[in-house]
């Protein structure tokens, strides 16, 4: 019978075997969801898809692309923003 804090579905189940043949599960953390677009919506290329709790332990250029609102907007958008701002 589980822990009561492995009850709960918060964390994930995964399946080992060990070493000495016998069959045994691991609660991890599960991952977040992936990165969207504030605009559009759409998943944002270049961000890494970690737990939160690696995540902070990227050094920064892999944590986002280096360019104007990384990590918050897609290209597309980014560029008709910048377009309308200049205008």
């Amino acid at each position: 019978m589980p822990a009561g804090k492995h009850k709960s579905r918060s964390l994930r189940r995964i399946h080992v075997t060990t070493p000495g043949g016998k069959n045994k599960i691991h609660y991890t953390k599960r991952k977040s969801t992936k990165k969207k677009c504030k605009e559009c919506g759409i998943q944002l290329p270049g961000m890494p898809h970690i737990i939160d709790s690696k995540f902070k332990n990227l050094p920064k250029t892999k944590k986002r692309p280096q360019r104007p609102y990384a990590g918050v907007l897609c290209s597309k958008c980014m560029r008709k923003k910048i377009k309308e701002q200049v205008m």
